[in-house]
């Protein structure tokens, strides 16, 4: 959803309680998943949610055309089977026989028509509606206003039958067709209640494996087993509860207490349970799968000083200079920044790419993140963290100070970085950082100096350009490279990360835009091929590899952690594209927690597959 992730995110704690449970229609015996989701989600509607809170509801409670299964594979979901037009502009999408809405109404493919239509209509506001819709034909005309909805390419010829035209091949198109803005709706309930229509159980209608029975704002919201779903031979939890609990700290306490099945830990936590052996939760230590984010260190090219408005030459002219980019891409060595995340095995959250593991694979089942890895020279290493070239940093230091000098520059050069003033972990984290720069680079070549923003990154940092680089994590909306690539190009508006965060429009200097349009010269001729997958990725990688070998942004880590689980997460939905990790189905799990062996040949089982 919108993807850009704080460094230290929220974990996602989950429990399953196999017990008897009272309230809300609940009956003895009945399975139970309890689940941590955070702050209480700004909308539960499909066409309206932007946030991880509201993604982790819409995806158990409705269900698109199509899924994924856990490897990660588009599977059927409404639609039973598919078909594209050889030219990749007709898609056709057979549905199930016999679908029903929670409510037992029939489920027909003009809700399909009436939901996309909505959110391709300006009137909605759908803030992924380009995203998802932009391939499908007129939608520009619709979303401009220039045209009535009714005129999006869209159909059902039958109830059964639902038919999409594009004005453009789409090679992701399968994978817009699972995100969750697309989720069907049901059109008695939203033209009947309007807006209302999600805030209540009695008008939520939905289509998933689960629907909600009870929403307590604060507290949690309650969803049961749909007896109206497809699947009966899905492995479905009778009850779903969703805790509004914020803290990692009391999630942990929850569990110790028996009324939490699964939590993430933080880097005290994990380091006080694997120091003591006598710690009960010594053997139960479980390294976390990874998730979808792909965490950078975003460059300002065109920053100002701390009163929001004086340009701040210095650093301005040295982050223009590709010597000095380089002598940041190969002189940290930010192994000790990794322990932040995983204190026992830091090198897990190595990332040298811009683009996140899993998001697109070759023919031959290659990720494409190693064509990446190729093309730069780099491979991942359990011994070390490989891209840190000290000789080669050094160089490019004496390089920069060389070219800098010339130019005016003074030395050392302050690079401004911004954490919350209420976290004590972002300033712990931020000291770790500090000290990587001042020890790999030297303090009289650049000094970080932390500030803290009291409430809005967005509004006293970012607008007012404070920030000499920000730490943020991206996560896939679907399966493409174009996903992450397509945020960093340059003179493109719809280019997130260069106008909301690099201001990369707005340096002049001759040789960063040069980098800059090459760069984006090769993702416009990737994005290009349509009909040849393998071709296409092979032209990301190259056009990727060229952005980071001009250093324009430098890559930090994957989020990979440890928890305490009586959840086999192998079982589970694993994608690393949208939110269907949130489905709650066909999960299996037990009463006590898995050991470390136990979710060791869990994995290496997966693995073999």
């Amino acid at each position: 959803m919108k993807k850009v992730m704080t460094l230290i995110a929220l974990a996602l704690c989950l429990c399953l309680a196999l017990t008897a449970c009272t309230g809300n229609n609940a009956s003895k015996g009945d399975k139970i998943l309890n689940v941590q989701v955070g702050p209480d989600p700004e909308t539960l509607d499909p066409a309206l949610n932007s946030a991880v809170d509201g993604g982790n509801m819409l995806l158990h409670t409705f269900e698109c055309l199509l899924t994924v299964d856990q490897n990660g594979a588009i599977a059927p979901g409404c639609a039973e089977t598919w078909e594209s037009s050889e030219d990749g502009l007709t898609w056709t999408f057979h549905l199930r026989k016999g679908l029903k809405w929670s409510d037992g109404s029939d489920f027909k493919a003009s809700d399909f028509v009436y939901s996309w239509q909505r959110v391709a209509n300006p009137a909605t506001a759908a803030p992924y509606a380009d995203t998802v819709l932009w391939p499908v034909e007129n939608f520009d005309a619709v979303f401009a206003g220039e045209a009535d909805p009714s005129t999006l390419g869209v159909s059902a010829p039958d109830d059964t039958t639902f038919v999409v035209k594009l004005s453009a091949a789409c090679p992701y198109f399968e994978s817009l067709a699972a995100f969750a803005t697309l989720s069907p709706v049901n059109p008695k309930t939203v033209d009947a209640n309007g807006d209302a229509w999600a805030v209540k159980p009695e008008t939520y209608i939905s289509n998933g494996p689960f629907m909600i029975t009870e929403w307590v704002p604060g507290s949690h919201i309650i969803t049961m087993k749909n007896p109206n779903y497809w699947n009966k031979d899905a492995k479905i939890f009778d009850t779903v509860t969703c805790k509004m609990v914020e803290s990692v700290a009391v999630a942990y306490q929850l569990f110790t207490q028996g009324e939490l099945d699964h939590v993430s830990l933080d880097q005290a936590t994990l380091t006080s349970i694997y120091e003591d052996e006598s710690n009960p939760y010594f053997g139960n230590l479980v390294e976390s799968r990874p998730t979808k984010y792909s965490y950078q260190m975003h460059l300002v090219y065109n920053k100002n000083l701390e009163d929001g408005e004086t340009p701040d030459t210095n650093w301005n002219t040295a982050v223009a200079n590709e010597a000095f980019r380089k002598s940041l891409y190969y002189g940290l060595d930010l192994t000790n920044y990794l322990a932040r995340t995983n204190a026992i095995n830091p090198q897990s959250c190595q990332n040298y790419c811009y683009t996140g593991n899993g998001v697109a694979f070759t023919s031959d089942g290659t990720d494409y993140t190693a064509l990446v890895r190729a093309e730069l020279g780099l491979e991942y290493s359990t011994e070390g963290y490989n891209r840190y070239n000290p000789e080669l940093a050094a160089q490019y230091k004496a390089q920069a100070i060389e070219e800098l000098t010339a130019k005016g520059v003074t030395f050392p050069i302050v690079i401004d970085y911004y954490i919350s003033g209420s976290s004590t972990v972002a300033a712990q984290t931020a000291k770790v950082l500090e000290d990587i720069f001042a020890e790999c680079l030297g303090s009289d070549y650049v000094v970080l100096h932390t500030h803290t923003y009291v409430s809005s990154l967005a509004n006293e940092v970012r607008k007012p350009r404070k920030a000499s680089i920000y730490i943020n994590g991206w996560g896939a909306d679907f399966a493409d490279p174009i996903n992450f690539l397509g945020q960093e190009t340059y003179n493109d508006t719809a280019a997130y990360y260069s106008n909301a965060y690099s201001n990369c429009n707005d340096n002049d200097d001759p040789d960063l835009i040069a980098a800059y349009q090459e760069f984006t010269d090769l993702v416009t001729a990737a994005k290009a091929i349509t009909n040849d997958l393998d071709a296409r990725y092979a032209a990301f990688a190259k056009a990727e590899a060229c952005f980071l070998n001009h250093a324009l942004v430098i890559p930090c880590s994957y989020e990979v952690g440890w928890e305490l689980t009586k959840i086999n997460n192998y079982t589970k939905v694993y994608s690393m594209y949208g939110m269907q990790s949130y489905r709650y189905v066909d999960w299996q799990a037990q009463t006590e927690p898995y050991t470390t062996e136990e979710v060791d040949a869990f994995a290496a089982a997966y693995a073999a597959e």
